[in-house]
């Protein structure tokens, strides 16, 4: 009895985060899962099935969100690893000044996601922005950054990658201080150059920093709407629309089911490219 007791009281402690998990994220999921399927409003609601998903897939922008939500989540991700690499081994160097460029490059993941967008939309902008006007002293007719249906989701793309390679440098540096120095060492005695430091020690064995990176930027892309809406609406046209912003416009419009029904597939997309992909790192992982 005695050891059913401390049991009952170690799971005592687990109890408060259980019911906060539970209220705030396995309540709201199931009611997503039943809500997708009704017609509703804030006052009444009626069950139509599958009808919700038939009509979300029907939408005519829906194979373009798809797409772009796919291409802006991989060109985002590969340019945080590969960045918050180059950033991590140089900020964790010997130079005087580390600690307040580190300050630096994190600041921006503290800035509003919104102000970031409208702050570079202003920039972008093609006559009067700062970006293009720049270009202009040097004699370069920069383009319409947001307005051109091939450089729209790239420039987004690019704001991404500025306001979030501080959090996958900030990763980078903790994985790359906790390779022991051992390994230097004898790499040192074996007269090893920086390449070999690089490529033979800090990118194997700081492989769990990079599959948190991967998995963190790649949600995140799959999930991204607030910096594309502040910026660019989805436009021009169906240029920049992801799955995301096709839902609010569904919001929008006052149709809560169908809006609904698609963050439900926007779930499943989600789990469904994550999951695997996150099994696949975990095995590739190397362990210090």
């Amino acid at each position: 009895m005695t050891k059913v007791f401390k049991r009952i009281y170690t799971y005592n402690f687990l109890l408060p985060a259980a019911i906060i998990y539970t209220v705030i994220f396995i309540v709201p999921t199931f009611m997503s899962f039943f809500f997708s399927m009704t017609r509703w409003t804030l006052s009444d609601w009626h069950f139509i099935g599958l009808d919700n998903f038939t009509s979300f897939f029907e939408e005519p922008s829906l194979s373009i969100g798809f797409k772009n939500t796919f291409v802006y989540a991989v060109v985002t991700c590969v340019l945080k690893v590969v960045l918050g690499l180059l950033l991590g081994v140089f900020l964790t160097s010997k130079i005087k000044t580390k600690g307040y460029l580190r300050s630096v490059v994190f600041f921006p993941t503290l800035v509003s996601t919104i102000a970031v967008g409208i702050a570079f939309g202003m920039m972008m902008h093609p006559t009067t922005g700062l970006i293009n006007t720049s270009l202009g002293w040097f004699g370069i007719e920069g383009p319409d950054w947001l307005g051109n249906t091939k450089l729209a989701l790239l420039s987004v793309a690019f704001v991404d990658v500025w306001k979030g390679v501080g959090f996958a440098t900030v990763i980078y540096i903790a994985g790359i201080m906790s390779i022991p120095e051992e390994y230097y060492e004898a790499l040192q005695i074996d007269g090893g150059n920086a390449w070999n430091k690089f490529w033979s020690i800090i990118v194997p064995l700081s492989r769990s920093a990079t599959n948190a990176v991967i998995v963190l930027a790649f949600i995140g892309g799959l999930r991204s709407f607030d910096l594309i809406w502040a910026m660019t609406r989805g436009g021009p046209g169906f240029a920049t629309d992801v799955i995301a912003s096709i839902i609010y416009k569904q919001y929008q419009g006052g149709f809560y089911g169908l809006a609904t029904a698609g963050n439900v597939i926007l779930f499943v997309f989600v789990t469904a490219l994550v999951f695997p992909l996150t099994r696949y790192l975990n095995r590739k992982e190397v362990d210090l």
